[in-house]
């Protein structure tokens, strides 16, 4: 006898498979590198010190 197959899970199965295929594209193509992320940290901690040298003390 032939296997039996559940279209329903099959068509599951492809549809997750298409969006991890999809996902990852995207990733690549928006997604930062560490250089890029490392420069935005410590642009932000550099800004957050200088306003914290700013502040006045009441």
């Amino acid at each position: 006898m032939a296997e039996l197959i559940n279209l329903n899970r099959a068509r599951k199965v492809r549809t997750r498979a298409e969006t991890k295929a999809q996902a990852a594209q995207n990733r690549i193509r928006f997604g930062q590198s560490k250089a890029e992320t490392l420069a935005a940290k410590l642009e932000s901690a550099r800004a957050q010190a200088d306003l914290s040298g700013k502040k006045l003390v009441d």
